[in-house]
């Protein structure tokens, strides 16, 4: 596995492309974890860019770090709408001479989803149909989409290759499926270039904390950095492809640019390292990278309480499929991540 790592010719090609030949992209959900890294990268390749967010779970924070960072002339190409995906408004304003569509913005968390089932169709299907029309009819020459490995469900076999699905576990699961076939569906009906990207457990700085949603990790990172003590969702042997942030940025900017070895206007790819971590070795990991780090921990051990309602047991991605038409080649293992991770954190 280890020789795939490192940065693809395809993928330092393309931002040399990108640098060259600036385009128009629309991010949504702009304002949240992987958005705002979508923005702040797509920023210092020198591309337009424009945002919609409605802050139901973005920051303004989040856009101000990507500020900092990027300065103030390259900040100068970004524009940011306040609005909602469910808007049929808000998102032909914003779609109006937009190149690339990266779609970002749903309410993600399979609890919660249980919990409000309407909320989450109402964003990850209603908006996500209205956002995929919109970009149609202004003529977008490709839709990426934020899918979900969710949508593998209960089939067993591992790792996760894209054509074989199981039935989802969570109403959240349906909205991504649901989503996918809609993408399908124009494709075929319309013509539409639209690619889906099943993401594997993101992680890496400004990923929100707090919450009774928050991810595993920067709810763990959160928690032992103040000495605090966390718990595991049964006997800590699930497992999980964690992918870190700049992994996800390289798959979108590849799926949207890069489209010679595109056999078909729509396709879907597994977005993930290819290697998978139980919570409990993943608790060793971010206990190590705190301490070394310099800052102590509390409790080197977490409690186990019951199993989560419609958690899928083990993940892992093949992703094979992303590597051979798109070039893509994960840049960051766990451990890299996590290093810039706890920093952000603990900072």
């Amino acid at each position: 596995m280890s020789e795939i790592f490192g940065m693809s010719d395809v993928y330092k090609s393309l931002q040399q492309e990108l640098r060259s030949r600036p385009a128009t992209w629309l991010v949504t959900g702009a304002a949240g974890f992987i958005g705002s890294h979508l923005v702040e990268n797509l920023l210092l390749l020198g591309q337009k860019v424009r945002g919609l967010d409605n802050f139901s779970t973005g920051y303004q924070a989040n856009l101000d770090h990507v500020r900092q960072i990027v300065g103030e002339e390259l900040w100068s190409n970004f524009s940011f709408r306040k609005g909602d995906v469910r808007d049929s408004s808000d998102c032909r304003n914003s779609v109006d001479g937009v190149d690339y569509v990266l779609h970002q913005a749903a309410l993600g968390s399979v609890p919660r989803s249980i919990e409000e089932p309407f909320i989450s169709h109402d964003s990850n299907v209603s908006g996500f149909l209205t956002l995929l029309d919109t970009a149609r009819l202004a003529g977008c020459k490709r839709f990426v989409y934020a899918s979900s490995s969710s949508v593998y469900g209960d089939e067993p076999t591992l790792p996760k290759r894209e054509e074989l699905i199981g039935t989802p576990l969570s109403p959240y699961a349906v909205t991504k499926l649901v989503d996918e076939l809609y993408a399908n569906c124009y494709s075929d009906c319309y013509g539409t270039c639209v690619t889906g990207l099943r993401y594997f457990n993101v992680f890496g700085p400004r990923q929100d904390p707090q919450g009774a949603y928050a991810a595993v990790i920067p709810a763990w990172t959160d928690v032992l950095a103040r000495g605090g003590q966390t718990f595991v969702n049964g006997d800590g042997e699930t497992s999980r492809d964690f992918c870190f942030i700049a992994n996800v940025v390289q798959a979108n900017l590849l799926a949207a640019a890069v489209v010679n070895n595109l056999r078909a206007p729509k396709e879907v790819f597994n977005v993930a390292v290819g290697e998978r971590t139980t919570l409990n070795d993943l608790h060793q990991e971010i206990v190590r990278a705190i301490v070394a780090s310099g800052r102590s921990v509390g409790y080197l051990e977490p409690e186990h309480r019951d199993f989560r309602p419609g958690d899928v047991r083990h993940s892992l991605a093949d992703i094979a499929l992303i590597s051979e038409k798109l070039g893509f080649s994960p840049t960051h293992r766990l451990a890299d991540g996590l290093v810039s991770t706890v920093k952000w954190f603990l900072r």
